[in-house]
């Protein structure tokens, strides 16, 4: 563990997709380099022959923020709204909106297993004490929440019931949503999802529990760094 956490490694997570879903994943590059009007790609060149691979089920979801309804989010949103045992997320830049909020403490009220591994250090102090700011509706309405030790925490995962999953590169966090350009896989298959789950066990084991309790305790300067930046942000 880096004894400097200015300099801490970073925790990501990616994945290498193969079989049909590829041309999707492709489409939404060729829709991106258009948009920044690069030279034409021929789709000739570009479009190879693809073959089934695997077992899973594979689907390719793209956002831009001239989206009036973000696709990633409402997925996301609808996943977790539908989930009946377990809620896993990574998350990098933590600031969800108040459907999110509620789909998460729904859910943990109706007994399913919410649980979060967050950052314990950032690149972005405000998204990283916005994200904090919540802490304290999320707790109380029963959601578990971990912070990653020893490295910056940049994964945007989620896996739900041991079955659907996603890895991608949009946060839960408005910015995301509503100014970037993002792109997610969405897999569903019980051995991957496996895979992420044993990956999220080990984030757990290398992270700090947050209990409301001792986020209670936290210290004057923190709440008010959360309070100060709820101002900026909104």
């Amino acid at each position: 563990q880096p004894k400097d956490k200015r300099h801490a490694g970073w925790r990501d997570t990616h994945v290498q997709i193969e079989g049909r879903v590829v041309a999707q994943f492709q489409q939404l590059f060729i829709n991106a380099w258009n948009k920044q009007e690069g030279p034409l790609l021929a789709a000739k060149e570009y479009y190879p022959p693809l073959y089934p691979q695997g077992t899973d089920i594979v689907r390719a979801i793209g956002s831009n923020a001239n989206d009036q309804q973000n696709p990633i989010y409402l997925t996301l949103l609808s996943a977790i709204s539908h989930a009946q045992r377990s809620v896993h997320l990574t998350i990098a830049y933590f600031a969800p909106d108040v459907q999110l909020r509620t789909a998460l403490t729904d859910a943990a009220q109706r007994g399913v297993v919410v649980t979060l591994v967050l950052p314990s250090v950032t690149d972005s102090s405000l998204m990283f004490h916005l994200g904090r700011s919540y802490y304290t509706q999320l707790l109380k309405g029963g959601v578990a929440i971990y912070e990653k030790q020893g490295s910056v925490m940049h994964a945007k995962t989620a896996c739900i019931d041991g079955i659907w999953s996603t890895v991608g590169s949009a946060n839960l966090d408005w910015r995301s949503f509503v100014h970037n350009d993002e792109v997610n896989a969405v897999i569903l298959g019980r051995p991957f999802a496996a895979q992420m789950d044993a990956m999220f066990a080990q984030d757990i084991a290398n992270s700090k529990h947050i209990t409301l309790k001792s986020w209670q305790r936290r210290s004057v300067l923190n709440h008010l760094k959360e309070w100060s930046v709820r101002l900026v942000a909104y």
